[in-house]
């Protein structure tokens, strides 16, 4: 496909907007995933382009964070592993079945996500007890991994709110763990797209470096502020994925009704 340069200008503009949003809170395919539709890329093509310039901007945001002192890798390193794997399958199922599904069971799931922030007490800079093992915290990102492979949006919230819930995480350290699984997310659901051919390599070559400038905007930010303000981004970032969904009347969940 081919793109004026007013087009890939206001792709990468958005690609910049949605790398800060992704290193703060996660959901930053909240604004390219629909703006790349509205510009005419196919659905799967859409997917596909977004893996790459969000797999390069989370990897830059990961090496801040790590350069940092906030990642731990030998405690998560099998998780990005399992992380990895099921992205791989979610990224392999939705070439050759649809994914419009997920988005029936997706508000449900932003709503509650949404509510535990905001009701939740303060979270805390340091960490807590974990209420989960490694191996329940291994099992439940393999299914985020498969879904972020699937679909997407929201995966980077997703595994925030594991980690802090019930990782015990700090919540800087939560995000900065966070980048570490989802650039393994990412890299595995890229790979499978690029099997399938689906990748646009120019658009997704501008938008990554939009997107690694507004991440590492993003990540320093977090370090900076000591994660400031992320909460409220992530009741926002949930609220207004889930209304997007909610709106669209072809939404399978207004079939239940």
């Amino acid at each position: 496909m081919q793109f004026a340069v007013e087009t890939l200008a206001f792709l990468a503009a958005i690609a910049f907007l949605a790398g800060t949003i992704d290193a703060l809170a996660g959901g930053g395919g909240l604004l390219t995933l629909p703006a790349m539709m509205a510009a005419g890329v196919p659905p799967v093509a859409a997917l596909a382009t977004n893996k790459l310039q969000s797999t390069i901007g989370t990897s830059s945001a990961f090496f801040t964070f790590w350069r940092a002192g906030h990642v731990d890798l030998r405690q998560f390193a099998v998780p990005a592993a399992a992380a990895f794997v099921g992205s791989a399958l979610g990224a392999t199922a939705v070439q050759h079945i649809s994914s419009a599904y997920l988005a029936a069971f997706m508000p449900v799931l932003l709503i509650a996500m949404g509510l535990y922030f905001l009701l939740a007490p303060p979270m805390r800079q340091v960490d807590r007890h974990a209420r989960v093992g490694r191996t329940g915290i291994t099992l439940i990102v393999a299914g985020i991994g498969f879904y972020d492979g699937f679909f997407g949006p929201g995966t980077g919230s997703f595994l925030t709110l594991a980690l802090v819930a019930l990782g015990g995480l700090g919540l800087v350290r939560a995000i900065a763990n966070t980048k570490l699984l989802n650039l393994s997310t990412n890299v595995a659901a890229l790979l499978a797209m690029i099997a399938g051919g689906h990748v646009l390599w120019l658009l997704g070559g501008v938008m990554a470096v939009a997107n690694v400038v507004g991440n590492q905007l993003g990540a320093r930010l977090a370090i900076r502020f000591g994660g400031s303000g992320v909460r409220p981004l992530l009741v926002i970032m949930s609220a207004a994925l889930t209304i997007k969904l909610l709106a669209d009347p072809a939404n399978p969940l207004w079939t239940l009704f």
